[in-house]
């Protein structure tokens, strides 16, 4: 049990059944009355965000996580092979579970969150940025870079990425996991 004051962003606690990772929070000390935090909180299974106030002093559930790191070896149906670095234990986690999915090739590493009590994955994240090779796009035409426009291209894991017009098929570009947006491209 915790303190409603020791909340940090990060921290997972057990609320209605439900695991809750905090996300923000604020110590609000108004004129009258009392003292108490104002939270965000994201459900671990759904992704939902919701605001939540805490007095000081009201006691709280709070999960022990451990964050290790994981290679990616193959898919499986609905699941993600995954092995762990440390034990060398095959994983299988559902693919709803993996933020960054769709820019995940072999050999890869990703972050995997579990609950520390009852080794129950809460999901697992890529990296933030990530390199990929560029399979298909259409060419960009010679002197047409003055708009900031954009064209479809599809990277080796198959996923589908906007890129500006000057990059070509074969090249190799910086990929943000979280919404698949463009970077950069990298030099080979």
């Amino acid at each position: 049990m915790m303190n409603a004051q020791d909340i940090k962003n990060g921290t997972c606690i057990r609320m209605d059944g439900q695991l809750y990772f905090v996300i923000e929070f604020l110590h609000v000390k108004p004129g009258k009355g009392n003292t108490f935090m104002r939270t965000k909180l994201k459900n671990v299974v759904d992704g939902r965000v919701l605001e939540r106030r805490f007095n000081i002093g009201e006691k709280l559930e709070d999960v022990r996580v451990e964050r290790r790191p994981y290679q990616y070896l193959y898919a499986d149906g609905n699941d993600d092979i995954f092995m762990n670095n440390e034990t060398f234990e095959q994983v299988p986690i559902n693919k709803e579970l993996v933020t960054g999915a769709a820019f995940m090739k072999e050999g890869d590493t990703v972050e995997v969150v579990s609950d520390a009590s009852t080794d129950t994955v809460l999901y697992a994240e890529m990296p933030m940025k990530t390199i990929l090779k560029i399979t298909y796009t259409e060419p960009g035409v010679k002197g047409d870079t003055a708009t900031n426009t954009l064209k479809p291209a599809t990277v080796e894991t198959g996923a589908e990425v906007r890129v500006p017009l000057f990059v070509n098929e074969g090249d190799s570009i910086e990929i943000d996991t979280r919404d698949g947006s463009y970077v950069s491209r990298v030099k080979a």
